[in-house]
C-alpha cells in the first residue's frame, strides 16, 4: 500500500536505476543553469571581446584625430596656393612690362591697366572686395577716419578715402583710410 503522505507519481518505477547507483534514491534533477565556472568562462570572453572592439575604437579614434590635425596643417600649409597661382600670371605681366626697354608710356599704362584687369579677376574669383565707401555713413567696422573735415554733406559721412579697404568672404582685412565730414560750425 502506498503513504497518504506521498503521491504515487513521485515514487520512481521499479526498473529504473538512480543516478547516484544506490538504489531506493532519488534521481537529482537535470542542471538547469551551467556551472559557475562555465558562466565565469562566458563572462571573461565577453570582457575580453569588449576589451579589444574597445581597443580598436580607441586607436582608431586616434586615427582620425591625427588625419585631422594634418588635414588641418596642410589646410593652412596650403590654404593660399590657389591664389599664389593665379598671381603668377600678374607678377609675369609686371615682369614682362619691365623687361621692355623702348616701351613708349602709351604702352607702358595700356600694359599697367591689362594687369589691374588681371589682378581684378584674381581678387574676384578669390571673393576680395574693395572699401570704398565715398559718400556713404561712416562704419568704423570698415573704415579707420583718419581726420574730420567741416564740410555742407551730412555728419559722420565719408567724403574722401585715402586708402582702399579690402574685405576677404565679407571679413575686413584692411579698413579704408577714410576721412570724414564733420558738421560745419555756425
Amino acid at each position: 500500500m502506498s503513504d497518504p503522505a506521498q503521491p504515487e507519481s513521485a515514487t520512481p518505477p521499479a526498473d529504473s536505476t538512480p543516478a547516484s547507483g544506490t538504489p531506493g534514491e532519488a534521481s537529482p534533477a537535470p542542471e538547469i543553469a551551467p556551472d559557475l565556472e562555465e558562466l565565469l568562462r562566458q563572462a571573461e570572453a565577453r570582457a575580453k571581446e569588449h576589451h579589444e572592439s574597445w581597443l580598436r575604437a580607441k586607436a582608431e579614434t586616434e586615427n582620425v584625430r591625427k588625419r585631422a590635425q594634418t588635414d588641418v596643417s596642410n589646410a593652412h600649409k596650403f590654404a593660399v596656393e590657389s591664389l599664389a597661382s593665379e598671381l603668377l600670371p600678374v607678377k609675369d605681366s609686371l615682369e614682362a612690362a619691365l623687361a621692355t626697354d623702348n616701351a613708349t608710356p602709351e604702352a607702358l599704362r595700356n600694359g599697367v591697366e591689362l594687369t589691374l584687369k588681371q589682378l581684378a579677376q584674381v581678387f574676384d574669383k578669390n571673393r576680395l572686395k574693395e572699401i570704398n565707401p565715398v559718400g556713404e555713413k561712416f562704419d568704423p567696422h570698415r573704415h579707420q577716419a583718419i581726420s574730420m573735415l567741416p564740410s555742407d554733406k551730412e555728419p559722420n559721412t565719408v567724403i574722401n578715402v585715402l586708402q582702399k579697404g579690402y574685405l576677404l568672404h565679407d571679413r575686413v582685412i584692411r579698413p579704408a583710410l577714410v576721412t570724414v565730414a564733420a558738421s560745419k560750425q555756425t
